[in-house]
């Protein structure tokens, strides 16, 4: 269970964060959150889809694999693909405001923390290590991204860009496969639309992140071809 506290050099002055990847981390995961401003990395290793995040709002999320706690991109060497999105390279740490000051949080329950193993948090006269400025400026851009997200996916839904898909397949060794419970951009409907909604949309960014997310949904080939080999070696 996750044990989030609010970070301090005085408590955690000894605290020291293990950067790998792996299963062992926590990494094995199906998907990972993301946001508009961060499609255009994403989009080049990962599928891009939406999905029900609760109380009407949405979601957006890179695909590692087809079902829970199945990452095709964890390796023997690590994580095997050019870019880690941003929700999994804060981890162990996370933001937390108090009021309109934004706070750094650890999760202590995380495996990711050592007393001794890893990068340090705080240096040891209790100034801020490199590594926790670049988490903390991580922190900020994912923060502001998904701030910035709230008006994109009121668009899509506005103009009922989003549509449920499902996903079936069948590997090498005959076993069928299917994906469900997500979402993905409506081609005809995005088609349809007019050119003064397209022109407002341009201007806010949106067009280049809708059509970010639907190219990217030709790396479910890539995905496919990640199982196969992984059932193939185990077979």
């Amino acid at each position: 269970m996750a044990h989030p506290v609010l970070l301090n050099n005085i408590d955690h002055k000894d605290l020291h964060v293990q950067t790998g990847r792996g299963a062992r981390f926590g990494d094995n995961v199906m998907s990972a959150l993301t946001f508009p401003s961060e499609f255009r990395d994403v989009q080049a290793c990962y599928p891009i889809v939406f999905r029900d995040a609760g109380n009407g709002s949405i979601e957006a999320h890179a695909l590692f694999g087809f079902q829970q706690g199945e990452n095709l991109f964890l390796g023997q060497h690590g994580w095997e693909a050019a870019y880690v999105p941003l929700a999994i390279e804060r981890l162990p740490f996370l933001i937390g405001a108090n009021g309109d000051e934004l706070m750094v949080h650890v999760d202590l329950a995380n495996p990711r923390i050592s007393g001794s193993v890893g990068e340090r948090i705080f240096l040891p006269h209790g100034g801020t290590s490199q590594y926790l400025e670049r988490v903390s400026s991580t922190l900020l851009t994912i923060h502001q991204g998904l701030q910035q997200a709230q008006g994109f996916f009121a668009a899509l839904q506005e103009h009922q860009l989003l549509e449920t898909f499902v996903f079936e397949f069948e590997l090498d060794d005959g076993s069928r496969q299917c994906l469900a419970g997500f979402n993905t951009i409506n081609d005809e409907r995005l088609a349809a639309l007019g050119g003064e909604i397209l022109e407002r949309m341009n201007r806010a960014g949106y067009l280049q992140a809708i059509y970010m997310a639907i190219a990217s949904m030709s790396n479910l080939r890539a995905l496919i071809e990640r199982k196969n080999r992984i059932h193939a070696a185990q077979s």
